[in-house]
């Protein structure tokens, strides 16, 4: 005797005359021979399908569809209304089965619908006979709706959407693009979606890298996200660090890209002031203008001796993205004068920075708490536009003088290389030979690497030397490094001088 209780056994049902698949509530409700007949109608292979049916279900559909739905319906009938955001839209067969979501939506709503409905999607799939008018072949006008709770998703943003579904000409700006891409993605329409990403990642800009980035986070799309780091490593002391723009920057895009070794800086000390900057943002968060290096300092200063500012914010994580920054790269008296009273670092950060460069000033410039050059070097930038014929940046470190060269050879070439330099050489400035420290050895053993980057289109170029060991004298040819030789049609290039100094 059978369990009343006990869960019945789904049955099949016979749709039409012609026992035809039916559309069910569900994808796939476990039933091998509506799957066969569905494969047969559709002229799919149901090995191919049985894998994975509830996946293939949809796709399927639309590309049986997109030959059929011209010959079926006649031009310009509208045979579906889409009720979303508050409005309704019409839409014609043709160009709802390009979105996965509309197409799911109108299949459900067939499978629900009285009786003689599933057979107007047959009639659709198959096309209509021959011996029948156009007109009397009509699919008969069907609602649908759909809810979207994503906040990027505006009502002109998912009109622009709809309107990509007629056309694939529609202009699209960069103040729209990023609600566009939200409908798409809410549409399933995979076309308008690459096109936004591609659209997106040549168009990054310090106002708009922030919200791409989350947005590339958002919908799981990791060459949006990709572009965005690697055009912040670049950018984030060159541009981003210049502009009230840098508030928006999220703390997990800029702990990736501190630790990229392809992160480009001017200098160590340029990166600390744009991360002080950064944090002077996000804790004064209503400030509508890009406020001074001076009152950023002053803020920092003028906070309780102890503890430190780091010490104070512990739940905040601010001491993770300066455990990033090389502080034994802040070389300067000046730039370590700054450090001291800033009373942002413990006390143990200020201590090993300064215990480190006695100790290298005390053996004649070896760093020995410098061994890695990937992760320890310290590093220089110059930016390098192709309006340039020649550039250069001195740079002074433990008594030893170097100068960071650039020189265009024609409107493609490149060539970029560092020197050490005499005090007593023309042009040499004086604010340079700080304190009047001079290093009075011959030979200085550096281990170096000099690399390059450029923009063309949304590509990056890369360029640069291997990693090279070598004594640098003050008579030629040993006063000079390797030429780092580029051609490149990018402008600006962003060229990075990375250097220890090895015990000798």
């Amino acid at each position: 005797m059978l369990n009343p209780k006990q869960r019945a056994r789904p049955e099949r049902q016979v749709a039409g005359t012609t026992n035809r698949w039916r559309l069910s509530a569900k994808p796939f409700t476990r039933d091998l021979l509506a799957l066969s007949q569905m494969c047969k109608a559709m002229c799919l292979d149901v090995d191919n399908t049985l894998p994975a049916p509830d996946r293939l279900c949809i796709p399927q559909i639309q590309k049986k569809c997109s030959g059929a739905l011209k010959k079926a319906l006649p031009s310009g009938d509208g045979v579906g209304d889409l009720e979303c955001l508050g409005f309704q839209w019409e839409l014609h067969l043709p160009q709802l089965f390009q979105s996965q979501t509309l197409t799911k939506l109108y299949v459900s709503a067939l499978s629900r619908a009285p009786a003689g409905r599933p057979r107007d999607l047959e009639r659709v799939l198959t096309g209509p006979p021959a011996e029948k008018a156009p007109e009397q072949s009509r699919v008969k006008r069907l609602t649908i709706a759909l809810r979207i709770n994503d906040p990027l998703v505006t009502k002109l943003a998912f009109a622009m959407a709809l309107k990509n579904l007629y056309t694939s000409q529609v202009e699209l700006g960069l103040d729209e693009v990023l609600g566009v891409l939200a409908s798409a993605h809410a549409l399933q329409f995979s076309s308008l979606f690459q096109r936004c990403v591609t659209i997106m990642v040549h168009g990054l800009s310090p106002s708009n890298v922030a919200s791409f980035y989350m947005a590339g986070c958002k919908y799981k799309e990791q060459p949006l996200s990709t572009a965005c780091e690697k055009w912040m490593e670049m950018n984030l002391v060159a541009e981003v660090g210049r502009q009230i723009h840098l508030q928006k920057i999220p703390r997990e895009l800029l702990l990736t890209v501190l630790r990229s070794p392809s992160l480009f800086v001017f200098s160590e000390f340029h990166l600390l002031k744009t991360l002080l900057l950064w944090v002077y943002l996000q804790v004064n968060p209503r400030l509508l203008a890009f406020p001074t290096l001076e009152a950023v300092l002053a803020f920092f200063s003028s906070s309780p001796k102890k503890p430190c500012f780091l010490d104070q914010d512990v739940e905040c994580g601010f001491a993770e993205i300066f455990l990033c920054l090389r502080l034994h790269g802040i070389i300067r008296g000046q730039d370590l004068d700054v450090l001291r009273h800033l009373n942002f670092f413990p006390e143990s950060w200020l201590i090993r920075v300064t215990a480190n460069h006695y100790h290298a000033m005390e053996s004649g410039g070896d760093m020995a708490f410098a061994k890695d050059l990937t992760r320890q070097a310290v590093r220089f930038g110059l930016l390098f536009y192709k309006e340039f014929t020649t550039y250069s940046e001195m740079i002074a470190i433990y008594g030893f003088f170097f100068a960071m060269r650039g020189i265009r050879n024609n409107s493609t070439s490149y060539s970029f290389y560092m020197q050490r330099i005499r005090p007593a050489d023309v042009g040499f400035p004086s604010e340079v030979c700080e304190h009047g420290l001079v290093s009075l050895r011959p030979e200085r053993l550096v281990q170096y690497e000099i690399r390059a980057r450029a923009l063309v289109g949304d590509r990056w170029q890369q360029f640069g030397t291997r990693p090279v060991l070598q004594k640098f004298r003050l008579v030629r040819p040993h006063c000079r490094s390797q030429v780092l030789q580029i051609q490149t049609t990018g402008s600006p290039i962003y060229v990075s001088f990375s250097f220890i100094f090895p015990a000798s």
